[in-house]
């Protein structure tokens, strides 16, 4: 039969990837002087990942107000190139004149 699993095995586990050893846990003021630091840390990689995050939401902005502008300057030319032949009188083609009677 398999032995039951250690429940401190599951705890060393627990701990280990976040650098904090289960050892360190028995001195209370260490590990609060610790588990301070972390925060301490952790927050200043959050107020990063926030400001870069802000930079990518302005460049994105920035992207779709180019984006829009192009469109808009491709209708005015498009709309400009079709006014003028909209508004030219129609020429009969080559070779055809009025018609005589």
């Amino acid at each position: 039969m398999n032995p039951p699993p250690d429940p401190f095995e599951f705890l060393k586990n627990l701990w280990g990837p976040m650098g904090l050893p289960l050892s360190s846990l028995s001195g209370a003021a260490t590990a609060m002087t610790e588990v301070d630091r972390r925060i301490s840390e952790l927050r200043s990689v959050e107020t990063w990942l926030n400001m870069n995050l802000n930079v990518l939401r302005m460049t994105i902005q920035g992207l779709e107000m180019q984006k829009a502008g192009l469109a808009a300057m491709q209708g005015a030319a498009g709309a400009m190139g079709e006014t003028p032949s909209a508004s030219a009188p129609q020429q009969p083609p080559a070779g055809e004149g009025p018609a005589k009677k």
